[in-house]
């Protein structure tokens, strides 16, 4: 095979061996005699290297530059895949949007015609005829200095291209048939919802300095190929789409090669562009266009006054409305219909509908302290944007379109309720996708959400509860500041607590207290999940919701071809009869090395069946099929179990998926490497924990989690599989603060406190307290 990179002259013609006739696309078929034949065309779409069992193999589409205006263009677009050395040269060295020859092909009936409306064959390129001159500008171009002799069974290469130069037509000069690149400010869109087929469809209206309003359609295989648009005002960039004539109109849609950016629309806001592309190309020339486009956008008026988000404070009954908010939680309702809970830190003057669900299907809290309850929204989604809703995670952050205020009781609304009869405004999200209906997932970083989080952390928190639940502790207190890491030392003068209670904050305080009582009573719930990330506690989810997980998992699990780094095989359960095996994956190169002990990922199983293997694998990895792969289970399961220790990622900071895994430097497998190796965020257990504590002046509520280990003398992630661990902070809580069946008060305790600022339920500032390192234990008050 050869591979060559030619500066591009007067023609790709003049530049090849003269032995070699050009061939149409559209003329090609499976009985097509491909000696000393030539198909050039601009590569429109160039996929990943993909590493197979014995070789590499890359699929591209080439698209022929100067067909016939006759031929459609399916015809005149071909698939190419490439194997071996050349796929990875190819890989390397073409960019979408080259020119290039093949020759030295095969031909082969294309078995995805029908669904990519590609040309009906396919064209192959493998062995040592095979050949690929790549075409590229550069200055001065000399070809004949260039151009070999005779085709070269040796690679050769060219000096590297520069950036591509892309042309922009504005929208008041499009012409029918033409394949363009555009500007344009974003007046309407619907967000990408799925087609009667197997793409996602998205539709958006846009406009730019020529006034012509342009409707473009864009069919992709899954979400992330679309404009990443938040609002009405964006700006887009889309590179090869198709103007084509439609009712007396020219409307755009996408072509093969097409590639998408989106730019916030408000003047003077940073140029960032959006886009789920890994490369693209972006300059001065780009910027300057965007910004001429946000100012001529804020001189005219463009989009209807119902287009702007209003808040919930300003929602009026049997009004349609945009809403920018957090999701809290979520739970299905039917397989119709799902209940989000959303806030944007206003309240609604309205009495809203408080849905009432089952605790074991809700994703997030299933309680708030009863001031932020009365902020929180239920909206109720229908139909097809139930599959967007079931991708949602609670903290994301969320812009709602066309919601609907409508008033209904409870009971006609067909849900538990906690209110008594009587009428309620409820907001629904109906199906379809009319005036732009539908959900649209906004990153932090984004105008609006600035503004909404702005809103959100000004939120006044409850203080003073009488007894606090699981939700409500973390609800109250929060994640204590990172701040609180600092060292505190007993050496510190000590301070009554009536004279604490009158210091400034961000200061260290040494007090000798009592314990009087502390919180939760049941001490195993004060076991927490912690994201270093996102700076979360979550509740460790429980065994029956873990073994339910399991259980659908199995019910879904099918075969599934092993990925090339895996073997297949079955296993016995421990004990159990030969004819109850289940089926595993095994890293092949653990298997050669004879370490299949040490990782597996398991399929099929049941939460019980899990543990039992963990007692015998150093690592176990349950797992599921999806689309004939395999897949990790819901982010409610642990993502790993070794021995009696289970490992747990972040629903809200990670991207699982079953990967090839590596091990340490010391070549042991361990829940970091694995979680790196899966984009898993690891959560770390962690003791939380409200403490009430005394002197002869006053009393004081107090937090403890980072230092709760040291306060305790054991581990968090000790106590979570140790019975002994257990015992042990049981015994230390008794001895601290005796159960009221014993006589007397626990000992004098030499505390650390760090005081921190926040707001008390009226929204005053008011000084709270964490216990930094760990107590010194005194038998008097001395």
């Amino acid at each position: 095979m050869s591979f060559h990179i030619l500066s591009e002259g007067t023609g790709p013609s003049a530049l090849v061996p003269t032995d070699l006739s050009r061939i149409p696309v559209s003329l090609i078929s499976v009985h097509t005699d491909c000696v000393n034949r030539r198909v050039e065309g601009r590569v429109v779409h160039k996929g990943p290297l993909v590493s197979a069992v014995q070789d590499f193999i890359l699929k591209a589409v080439i698209e022929e530059k100067d067909s016939s205006p006759h031929v459609s263009s399916q015809n005149n677009s071909i698939n190419v895949f490439l194997l071996g050395a050349l796929a990875k040269k190819f890989s390397q060295d073409v960019n979408q949007g080259d020119m290039i020859l093949v020759s030295g092909f095969t031909v082969e009936k294309s078995p995805t015609a029908s669904k990519d409306r590609l040309h009906p064959c396919n064209l192959l390129l493998s062995g040592d005829s095979a050949c690929i001159y790549v075409f590229r500008e550069q200055p001065s171009p000399d070809p004949s200095s260039l151009v070999p002799s005779k085709r070269s069974s040796t690679l050769e290469v060219s000096k590297a291209a520069k950036a591509p130069k892309y042309t922009y037509v504005q929208l008041g000069d499009l012409k029918a048939g033409s394949v363009v690149n555009v500007y344009g400010v974003v007046v309407f869109f619907k967000q990408p919802f799925r087609s009667r087929g197997t793409d996602f469809c998205s539709s958006l209206k846009i406009t730019d300095q020529s006034k012509q309003r342009t409707i473009c359609t864009i069919f992709c295989d899954n979400r992330e190929k679309h404009p990443q648009i938040y609002q009405a005002g964006d700006i887009v960039r889309l590179h090869r789409v198709k103007a084509q004539l439609f009712d007396g109109s020219i409307n755009l849609v996408n072509t093969f090669g097409f590639s998408a950016l989106t730019f916030d629309g408000a003047v003077g806001g940073a140029v960032e562009p959006r886009t789920s592309s890994q490369s693209f190309h972006f300059d001065e020339e780009d910027k300057r266009t965007v910004e001429e486009l946000r100012s001529w956008a804020a001189g005219q008026v463009l989009f209807p006054q119902n287009s702007a988000s209003i808040p919930l404070s300003a929602v009026q009954p049997k009004t349609y409305f945009n809403l920018t908010c957090q999701l809290l939680a979520k739970a299905p309702v039917d397989s119709t219909c799902t209940l989000l809970k959303v806030w944007d830190g206003t309240r609604c003057p309205h009495t809203l509908l408080n849905a009432v669900v089952e605790p074991a299907v809700t994703e997030g809290p299933t309680s708030f302290s009863k001031n932020k309850e009365n902020f929180i929204a239920n909206v109720l989604v229908f139909d097809n944007h139930t599959e967007m809703a079931r991708q949602l995670k609670p903290g994301a952050f969320l812009r709602i379109n066309n919601l609907q205020a409508t008033s209904g009781s409870s009971k006609v609304l067909g849900l538990a309720s906690s209110q008594s009869e009587g009428d309620h405004l409820a907001f629904y999200l109906h199906g379809g996708t009319s005036y732009g209906r539908g959900i649209g997932v906004l990153p932090e970083n984004s105008a609006p959400i600035q503004e909404l989080k702005r809103v959100l952390d000004s939120f006044p928190v409850d203080v003073g509860v009488e007894e606090l639940n699981d939700s409500d502790l973390l609800e109250v207190w929060g994640t204590p500041p990172e701040s609180l890491e600092s060292d505190c030392s007993h050496h510190i003068k000590l301070v009554p607590l009536s004279e604490l209670k009158q210091s400034n904050p961000d200061q260290m305080h040494n007090v000798r207290v009592q314990l009087r009582s502390y919180q939760p009573r049941r001490l195993y719930q004060a076991l927490k999940l912690f994201c270093r990330k996102c700076t979360s506690i979550q509740e460790i989810p429980d065994d029956e919701l873990v073994a339910d997980v399991f259980s659908e998992a199995s019910k879904r699990s099918e075969s599934c071809t092993p990925p090339w780094w895996a073997l297949r095989g079955n296993v016995n359960l421990p004990g159990d009869s030969p004819d109850r095996t289940l089926s595993i994956y095994l890293p092949t190169h653990l298997v050669t090395e004879g370490k299949t002990k040490e990782l597996l990922f398991l399929m099929g199983s049941t939460l019980e069946e899990t543990c039992r293997l963990a007692a015998s694998y150093q690592n176990v990895v349950p797992v599921t099929s999806s689309g004939g792969h395999l897949a990790p289970l819901d982010s409610s399961a642990p993502f790993l179990f070794t021995g009696r220790k289970r490992y747990y990622g972040c629903k809200r900071c990670s991207e699982a998926a079953i990967r090839n895994p590596s091990p340490d430097g010391l070549g042991v497998f361990n829940a970091k490497t694995l979680a790196e190796a899966f984009s898993v965020q690891l959560l770390e257990f962690v003791l939380l924990m409200k403490l009430e504590v005394q002197d002869a002046t006053d009393t004081l509520e107090v937090l403890i989690w980072k230092d709760a280990e040291l306060f305790l003398g054991v581990s968090a992630e000790d106590i979570a599989v140790n019975q002994e661990a257990q015992n042990h902070m049981c015994q230390t809580m008794d001895s601290l603060c005796p159960p009221e069946s014993r006589t007397g008060r626990g000992p004098w305790l030499d505390l650390c406190l760090k005081t921190f600022r926040g707001k008390d339920d009226g929204g005053q500032d008011q000084n709270y307290y964490h216990v930094c390192n760990a107590p010194i234990i005194k038998n008097s008050s001395t």
